[in-house]
Order: C-alpha cells, then structure tokens, then sequence
C-alpha cells in the first residue's frame, strides 16, 4: 500500500534521484533519467565553488539541478492534492478504499515544505540563469577600447 503522504515527502526530499518513483512502483524513464540533471547541476554547483560564478561551466549546468528541483517540488504538490479516490485508483488498485491515499497533516505539512522550496528553487534558479545570460551578452561591448566607443559614437 502506497501511502501519500510518504510520496510527498519521498518526492520532496530524493525526488531528484527519482527515488520516489520506486516507492510508487514506477521503474520508468523518468526514475532512470531523473538522477542526470541533478548530477550534472551539482557539478555545476561544484564548478562554482571551485572556480567561481564566472565559469561558464558552472552557470550552465547550476540551473539543471534547481529546474530539477522545482520540478520535484511541483510533482510533491501535485501527489498532494490528488484526491483520495483517485490516489487508490492510480497506486492501490487492490484496496480502493485505502486509507492511504487519505490528506493527513503531514501531507499538509509536506505540501507547504513543498510549496515554499520550490518557488524559491524556481526563483532563484530564474534570476541567476537571466543574470548570468545578461552578463555573458554584455562582455563583448565591454571588450572594445573605450576610444573606439567614443569614435563610434561621434560618427
């Protein structure tokens, strides 16, 4: 028996390894892909750290593992607020009217944990990527001499 409220927090916490989707009995291609973007965007987090935010390398993987992340924070949401008929419908078959697939307060406990960590993952994640594509289109006007800006202007 699948319980949700174990989904949440399964999904909330090593959701980005795609070990929730074990607990739920779905080896698919998603349990199997999930672990990819985390791995290379914590590469990328230790890119940051060891080179600093001006490695390329680094601002191109970071935000794979926050998507990921809030990715995982929206599915925990969405196994949440699934209503307790269709949870037994989906994951208990055998005993449709399962007290499994009932809202407990950890569940609305998880669901706020996982309200507030995934847009903040979001958020953060959208700022530093828009940051950091600003920054990149911006280094090439930066490299001219400022002679040939003021020469250009005049003309």
């Amino acid at each position: 028996m699948k319980s949700k409220t174990w989904a949440v927090w399964l999904t909330l916490t090593v959701g980005a390894l795609g070990l929730h989707r074990l607990y739920l009995g779905r080896y698919d291609v998603w349990a199997k892909l999930l672990p990819l973007p985390t791995l290379l965007g914590s590469y990328g987090v230790w890119r940051a750290r060891s080179f600093g935010v001006d490695d390329q390398g680094s601002w191109l993987l970071m935000p794979l593992l926050g998507l990921t992340l809030a990715a995982c924070a929206l599915n925990a949401i969405v196994y949440g607020l699934m209503s307790a008929e269709k949870w037994n419908q989906r994951f208990n078959p055998q005993a449709p009217d399962a007290p499994q697939g009932e809202t407990h307060w950890m569940t609305v406990v998880g669901l706020v944990a996982a309200l507030g960590l995934g847009t903040t993952v979001l958020m953060a994640t959208l700022a530093f990527g828009i940051q950091r594509s600003f920054e990149y289109q911006m280094q090439p006007s930066q490299s001219t001499p400022p002679t040939a800006a003021v020469k250009k202007s005049a003309d």
